[in-house]
Parts: structure tokens; sequence; C-alpha cells
């Protein structure tokens, strides 16, 4: 019956503590978006950069899991490089660390006013402002005070149960012999692949050695174990992508595992060399004073040290994962087909960035849009349809994009996201449509320049310098538009809404001025209906552009 207890306070104890950890994760994340996206977006090829960029943000949403998927999405996407990738994983592995100490500091303290009993009353302080609570942020920052109580709570089951097992002769004889420190690195690495979580293997490691069930020798080597399991999660992202992708995956499991394997050999090189006086147990028994500090401590330095050594052979690392996996040869057909340039399914475990990456997509596709009506464009003017293929595939982009978009906006909204995020992917979905219009409009245009080339006609010049003109506002427009979508700033909006104002009347015009030339001999009838259906198109395509910058009124600029 005792063991039946223990074992069930133990699973409840670890399935608090996982929620919590959840929890704590999504509301952060949502708390910090704007400044985890600031944090992405500072992120350069320097590879010290890229480690602090990966610890700060892993310490911020407490998941080096999360962390590694959205690198790996980055990397798919084609937006963030092998190099850059490396520095940002080792700098989760140094992040994800701030969970051990956060248990270690809960075990401390004794009796009925133990840390661990103080930071658990945080569960009801948090649960009741975000309960009552009117403010969205308040609520949020309600739900991470509670989550945060929630892990004390879950990490004191936990103790409670290990308390137990630590009294069953039978369990504690079973785990004393244990000694081997190649079984104890795969038994971490096996039970953190399971749960896919280091962090809780980590924290069940601390409470175990905290009840005596463990040494702390034993403790250092499940939990070296624990950083190779830690691997699962980017492995199974990894190998569902891309090339890149794999081998972002594959840089983070022999990261870990040169790291576990250096660290293995050189415990056997001290105990070997001391007569077994030397061991790591030995050496941080001396430098802390109580056990889950002591192993809290050696999760940390273990870390930081890897990546001391890995950081320069960083580049041969990436050298030997490009061998391993090398680059397919890809079909002509296949080489140039639609693809995304920011968004990947990945990201949706970080919704917060990837917010951010779906405005970086939206923005990029208004690019290739703008390419093709300017592309369009030309083939009137010049009389040359000889870009009618780059025209066809760069439109086949196009729809690609507003599709995949669509759907990813669409999985987006079931996440957990803040009320400015919320605001900004209800607008994206008509953002999406607007760009994909103006590249049905350009469709149209290049029909018009068929036709023409068809009939023998030609616009006169007059109308040629009307349709530069027009075309040279709404370019104006478009990069006006682009900078108000940026920045969400309303004062640029306004400024575009001006130019679009203009391009009505320059369009207006334009049909007034070819009747003129109609009437004086100047343009000829059978190239009239084009034009006149051109200045129409024109109008249309700077409204679409304009409803871009005029989506930044539905959003609220986001607060530094």
């Amino acid at each position: 019956m005792d063991a039946t207890v223990a074992i069930l306070t133990l699973m409840a104890g670890i399935g608090v503590f996982l929620i919590a950890c959840t929890m704590l994760s999504n509301n952060l994340e949502s708390v910090c978006s704007v400044r985890l996206r600031n944090l992405f977006a500072k992120a350069s090829d320097k590879k010290l950069v890229g480690v602090g960029v990966g610890t700060v943000a892993t310490a911020a949403i407490q998941s080096s899991g999360a962390t590694t998927v959205l690198v790996i999405g980055f990397v798919n996407a084609g937006i963030m490089s092998l190099t850059l990738a490396a520095a940002i994983i080792y700098g989760a592995n140094i992040g994800t660390t701030i969970t051990a100490q956060i248990v270690a500091l809960g075990l401390m303290g004794e009796g009925s006013l133990s840390i661990t009993v103080i930071f658990s009353a945080l569960a009801g302080i948090g649960a009741f402002m975000n309960a009552y609570a009117k403010k969205d942020r308040t609520r949020m920052i309600g739900a991470i005070i509670a989550a945060f109580g929630l892990l004390f709570i879950g990490l004191n089951m936990m103790s409670d149960a290990m308390a137990g097992f630590a009294e069953m002769d039978s369990v504690k004889e079973f785990l004393a012999n244990i000694h081997n420190v190649i079984l104890l690195v795969i038994i971490g690495a096996i039970l953190t692949a399971i749960v896919q979580s280091s962090s809780v293997v980590t924290s069940i490691v601390i409470t175990m050695l905290f009840a005596g069930l463990i040494n702390l020798e034993q403790g250092i080597y499940l939990t070296m174990g624990s950083n190779i399991g830690s691997c699962i999660v980017a492995i199974l992202a990894g190998f569902s992508s891309g090339t890149n992708a794999k081998r972002t995956a594959l840089i983070h499991l022999l990261f870990n595992v040169t790291g576990v394997v250096i660290f293995v050999l050189a415990g056997y090189i001290m105990g070997f060399a001391s007569g077994g006086e030397i061991t790591y147990a030995s050496l941080f028994a001396a430098a802390f004073p109580l056990p889950e500090t002591q192993l809290a401590m050696f999760h940390t330095i273990f870390n930081v040290i890897t990546v001391i050594i890995m950081l320069p052979l960083t580049e041969r690392l990436i050298r030997v994962v490009t061998r391993i996996i090398p680059d397919k040869e890809m079909p002509p057909e296949k080489a140039e087909a639609p693809r995304m340039f920011y968004v990947d399914d990945h990201m949706l475990t970080t919704p917060a960035i990837a917010v951010g990456e779906v405005k970086n997509e939206i923005m990029n596709m208004g690019r290739i849009a703008m390419g093709n009506f300017n592309r369009a464009c030309d083939m009137v003017l010049k009389e040359d349809l000889s870009g009618k293929e780059d025209f066809e595939r760069v439109e086949k982009q196009i729809n690609f994009t507003n599709k995949q978009l669509t759907r990813f906006l669409s999985k987006l909204t079931k996440c957990e996201l803040g009320p400015q995020d919320i605001a900004y992917v209800t607008s994206a979905f008509r953002t999406v449509n607007d760009i994909e219009r103006i590249g049905d409009y350009a469709e149209n245009i290049v029909g018009y320049a068929e036709k023409i080339a068809t009939s023998g006609g030609s616009f006169s010049h007059d109308a040629h310098v009307d349709i530069e003109d027009t075309r040279a506002r709404i370019n104006s427009l478009f990069e006006k538009s682009m900078e108000a979508y940026e920045a969400c700033d309303r004062e640029i909006a306004r400024a575009a809404h001006d130019i679009e104002q203009d391009i009505d009347v320059a369009t207006s015009l334009m049909a007034e001025k070819h009747i003129e030339r109609l009437n004086q001999g100047i343009c000829t009838a059978e190239v009239g209906a084009e034009y006149l259906a051109l200045a129409s198109d024109m109008e249309r395509i700077a409204d679409h552009i304009y409803n871009v910058a005029k989506s930044v009124k539905t959003v609220d600029k986001p607060q530094m």
C-alpha cells in the first residue's frame, strides 16, 4: 500500500509540475512576446550573440525544447544560418538550467515555513489575479504567478513521494546497486525521451537526491543523460523537415553527446588518477553546502563548460553534419517550386514569435506581388511579353503563399496568444487576401498586354506617360504602406491615405484624358477598352495596398 501511495503521489506531482511548466512557458511567452521577437530580430551570425539570445529566450519561456524547435523552424524557412542556429541551441542548454536552480531553491528550508510552502502559496494569489483582474495583461501575470506556485506544489508532491520510496528498503537497495555511469546516463536519456522534458527529469533526480534515494554521483550522471534525452524533441521536429532542419537537429544531438562524452571521460580520468578520491561528487560537495544545490550547480556548470568547449568548434561541427546529411540534388522543376520564406509549422510551439514571422511573410508576399505588378506594367509599356514565364512562376508563388499563410493563421488562432497578437492575427487574414488581389489585378494587366499584342495596336506616348506616373505613385504608396504596417504606425498610415487619394484622382484623369485623346484621334478605339480597364485595375490595386496600411488601425502598437 505504501508503494502504491508513493507511486500515485509521484505521478500526481509530475502531472502538476508539467502543467505548471506549460502554463509558465505559454504565459511568459505571451507577456514577453514583443521583447522575444525583438530579441530574435537582433540575433546575428555572431556566435556569442546567438548564445546570449538562446540563453535569455529559454530562461524567459522556460522551455529549451520550444527554443530549439523554433530555431529548427527558422532554419527550415531559410532565414537563419546553421552557425547562428547552433549558437542559439548552445545558449538554450544554458537557459534551461534555471529550472534546476528553482527546484534546488524550493527544497531549501525546514519546517512548516519552508521556501516550498511559501512559494506554493503563490498559486492561490495568482489564481485570484487571473480570475478577477479586468486587464488581460494583469490576468496573464496572475497566471504566471499561479504557475510558479504550482511548480512548487508539484515539487512538494514529488518530494513527498521520494520520501515514501526512501523508507522502502527494496527501492533503496535497487538504486544503490546502480553504479555503472554509462547505465546511469542511458537511464537518464531514456526517461527524458519518454517525458520529453529534461527539466522534469532533472527535477525528479534532484528530489530523489534530496530524499536520500540516490547519491550525488548517481544524480550527476542521470542529469548528463537527461541532456541527451532532451534532443528527442528536436529530432522529431527536424527529421520531418528539410535538409538544414535535419542538420540543426543533428547539431543539437552531437553537441549534447559530445559534452557528455567529454565529462564521462574526464570523470574516469579523475577517478583513476586519484585512486577514486576525486570525483564530481567530491568536488561539488566541497564547493556547495546542500546536495540539491550541488546537483543544480553541476547541471549549470556542465552546460556552460560544454558551450565553452564547443563554441570554437562550431564550424567544424557544421562541416561534420553537412557530410552526414549532404545536400540532395533537386530536379529543375522543383528547384523553383513555391515555398514559404519565414513561416514554418514548427513555429507554432512559440506562437508569440510565430506572429512576428507571419508579419515578415506577409511583407515578403507584398514585395513579391508588387514585383509582378511592375513586371505586368513593363509588358504593357514595352510591348514585350518575354517576361510572361517569370510572371506566371511568381503568380504561383503568390497563390501558394496565400493558401499556406491562411492555413497557418487558422492554426495560430487555436494557440494561446496575447490580446495584441489576437487582434493582429484576425486582421492578417484580410491583409493576406488584399495582397493576393494585387497579384490577380496584375494578371489582368498582363491580359491587356496580350490583347494589345494580338490586335497590333498600341498606347500613345501620352498614355505611356500617364501609366508610368500612376505606377510610380502606386509604388510610393506600397513603400509607405509597408512602413506603416511594419511599425504599426497610424501616422504613417494616414500619409499612405493621402497618396491613395492622389492615385484615385490620377486614375480618374487617366480615363478623362484618354477620352480626349480618342476625340483628337491620338489614341485608337481598338486599345481603348484595355486602357480604361487598366486605369480601373490600377485604382483597385492602390485600394488593396492601402488596406494593408489601414489594418494597423485595428491593432495597438506593441509596447516595448
